[in-house]
């Protein structure tokens, strides 16, 4: 029974170990387990800060990629609309010199067709004209072929002459 009600020599050999125990501690222990645990929050306390500060960089760097990649886009959109621009341009001035060069082949190809008709036409009226001089040599030899028919045609002429 003497745990259950201990004596006053065991409380005074108890509580004066205790007191040494924990005057050695105090004096030896307590200080560097103290400092360790201070270290210890320190590091804890860095190594939260630096994840914060790692996880603001991140969000800064995704804020940035995102506009990065939305510039990219921007930048993107605005060569594609330029190119359609020039393409619409390049097409445009190619249909215009075509059209310009179809219309000149067609005046050319008009103006030589009138050339041509009027080539044919001149060579029809000369061809006519030589037919219509033979053709009237042939009816003047006929009909002049005597003297008396040659006088009345040159009288003939005169008196023409002489009414114009």
């Amino acid at each position: 029974m003497e745990l259950v009600s201990p004596g006053i020599g065991l409380i005074f050999w108890m509580t004066l170990s205790f007191g040494i125990v924990l005057f050695i501690l105090a004096k030896f222990a307590w200080k560097p387990i103290l400092k360790s645990l201070r270290d210890r929050e320190e590091t804890i306390d860095e190594a939260l800060n630096a994840a914060n500060k790692a996880r603001e960089e991140m969000k800064e760097l995704q804020f940035s990629n995102e506009a990065l990649l939305k510039e990219a886009k921007e930048e993107r959109d605005g060569i594609l609309r330029d190119a359609r621009k020039v393409k619409e341009s390049i097409i445009e001035d190619s249909k215009t010199k075509a059209n310009e060069e179809a219309n000149r082949i067609v005046e050319s190809a008009k103006e030589s067709i009138q050339n041509e008709k009027m080539a044919a036409m001149t060579d029809l009226k000369n061809q006519l004209a030589t037919l219509s001089i033979e053709i009237a040599e042939k009816i003047l030899k006929e009909e002049l072929s005597e003297d008396k028919k040659q006088k009345e045609y040159v009288q003939k002429l005169i008196d023409d002459v002489k009414f114009n």
